[in-house]
């Protein structure tokens, strides 16, 4: 099975559980399925038209889904999916 790695912010949402082993053939179907089984996920990485937000970065290994065919990216058993959520805050010197 797949596995998504689930950061720390977002845990919460997911039981403390870190990792989401799904059966998804793309990037896409991996993400409706983790956010069928843990549905407060859905509103911090899904826009209205269930998209994967904008300022969410999503990696397959160390490649960001956007070089290659975004949420299409087909998966395969021994992948790794990582979701990076946006950082913000710090200030101006």
């Amino acid at each position: 099975m797949a596995k998504i790695i689930i950061p720390t912010p977002l845990r919460k949402f997911t039981d403390n559980a870190g990792i989401f082993e799904t059966n998804g053939s793309t990037v896409k179907e991996a993400i409706k399925d983790l956010t069928s089984v843990h549905s407060g996920l859905t509103r911090h990485l899904l826009d209205d038209k269930f998209k994967i937000r904008s300022f969410i970065k999503v990696y397959l290994g160390e490649n960001d889904i956007n070089s290659l065919q975004h949420e299409e990216t087909s998966i395969s058993n021994d992948s790794v999916i990582s979701i990076v959520p946006a950082i913000a805050g710090g200030c101006c010197c």
